[in-house]
């Protein structure tokens, strides 16, 4: 029995003849063809794998096919191959949908190990992104959050620059870290900076290093972020507040791969992978002309935008969940959950300062509680004043079901727990319990758990 059927495109005939042998040896059952609208076809009539597609072939090149496929809704993971591998094409090919890019001449172990790989990820993925778990952890199951984690997986592997965009206390940093992860550069350093954070005459020390005497306080050689990240990932946080004279310093920096200590002559060699954040516009800051065109484009090679919690609200219950858990490990405490009205409050807040806040607000209310559950009253006031009851009436509040007192270790009980916590939401109980819809809805079934409101 065959590993995995693979459908491979390429319009190479040597090229098909040995790596199809190649495969087949692996055990893959192996159909070719050598253009793409025999591949998109031969897809089409199921049954495949995964796909190996060429990047450059007569008629519909490899990237239109990628394109074509991903916007009829084929999911079938890709690995792009192609004899003209580089950065841009890979990034645009990851920005595509393609899983995975490898360059001709191909390593047939490195090959066969791209591919055993991708296989295996699949239905991991997909069992993670049903329990709302993303790369490095990062929470949510909201379709805004699945294409944040589709567009961390695509550009990881890549050495793109990327510019991560949202809100203060939306998580750039957490994507930022979960793109190095993901890299061939985890083993290396990941360090972020705050640009803005950082006077204005200090940001260069900061970024490039300086030399003994440069400057008064520069009691000896430091190097900067850029040479502390050597090999790995560098994240340059709110680099909207960086001025133009150092923008001017940043753009040469990236386009030379080398920077000049401050008081220094010689220049030093650097590799890294930038990743920039910023909660501002920076389009609006280049027809402002207070940010430099130039260095936006080098930044912007590939973007990432981060929702704001108050459009991604059912996501709040996983995410207090885990805001929870870190309070009672951190707290020593045994608070098991939230009462309905409570988390009601908390799901109709609009939470300006986004998950960060939301874990602050947790954390905070379970320092008040002194109990084993989180009321009302152990809430802020602005989230009480802004979120009421939740939307409910008093009679409907009234009507709420309290936990009962009975033993969290009991997975019935769990369960019990989180419909009452979600005000009987089963989409929202299955986040905070970490599982799937359909799990939970068979877990209720075999308990004889019915909603009652």
């Amino acid at each position: 029995m065959s590993k995995a059927t693979l459908l491979m495109v390429d319009d190479d005939k040597a090229f098909r003849v040995s790596t199809r042998a190649l495969l087949e040896d692996d055990g893959y059952e192996v159909l070719a063809v050598r253009d793409g609208q025999s591949g998109v076809e031969a897809l089409r009539r199921g049954g495949i794998d995964l796909m190996l597609l060429d990047l450059r072939m007569p008629g519909p090149d490899g990237l239109r096919v990628l394109e074509a496929l991903r916007a009829a809704g084929e999911d079938v993971p890709i690995l792009m191959i192609s004899g003209y591998g580089t950065v841009n094409s890979a990034v645009e090919a990851m920005r595509l949908g393609a899983d995975d890019f490898i360059t001709k001449p191909v390593d047939p172990d490195a090959l066969l190990a791209r591919i055993e790989e991708l296989l295996a990820r699949r239905p991991r993925l997909e069992m993670e992104e049903e329990r709302g778990v993303g790369p490095g952890g990062l929470l949510g199951a909201s379709e805004s959050m699945r294409q944040v984690f589709s567009a961390i997986r695509r550009v990881a592997p890549t050495d793109a620059t990327v510019l991560i965009v949202g809100e203060t206390g939306t998580g750039k940093e957490l994507v930022a870290r979960a793109i190095h992860e993901l890299s061939d550069r985890r083993a290396r350093p990941f360090v972020p900076l705050d640009c803005g954070a950082q006077a204005e005459g200090l940001l260069a020390s900061e970024l490039f290093g300086h030399v003994r005497g440069s400057f008064t306080g520069a009691v000896r050689d430091r190097p900067g972020v850029f040479q502390a990240a050597d090999g790995g990932t560098l994240l340059l946080d709110e680099i909207g507040n960086v001025s133009p004279a150092m923008q001017q310093q940043l753009l040469r920096a990236l386009q030379d791969g080398e920077v000049t200590r401050v008081g220094a002559v010689q220049p030093e060699r650097v590799d890294i992978r930038l990743i920039a954040a910023t909660n501002t516009d920076l389009e609006a800051a280049v027809a402002e002309e207070t940010f430099r065109r130039d260095l936006y484009y080098r930044l912007k090679v590939f973007q990432i935008v981060l929702p704001p919690l108050r459009q991604r609200k059912d996501d709040i219950p996983q995410l207090v969940a885990q805001a929870l858990r870190r309070a009672n490990a951190g707290l020593d405490r045994g608070i098991r959950g939230l009462s309905a009205i409570a988390m009601r409050q908390l799901m109709a807040y609009d939470w300006p300062g986004n998950v960060r806040e939301l874990g602050a607000t947790v954390e905070s209310a379970a320092i008040r509680c002194d109990g084993d559950l989180i009321e009302p009253s152990h809430l802020p006031h602005e989230v009480r004043a802004r979120g009421g009851a939740g939307g409910g009436s008093a009679a409907e509040v009234g009507r709420e079901i309290r936990y009962r007192p009975q033993p969290p270790e009991s997975e019935r009980e769990a369960i019990v727990a989180a419909l009452e916590s979600t005000g009987g939401n089963r989409t929202q109980a299955a986040r905070l319990l970490g599982m799937g819809r359909t799990t939970l809805y068979q877990k209720m079934k075999e308990y004889g758990i019915v909603n009652e409101q």
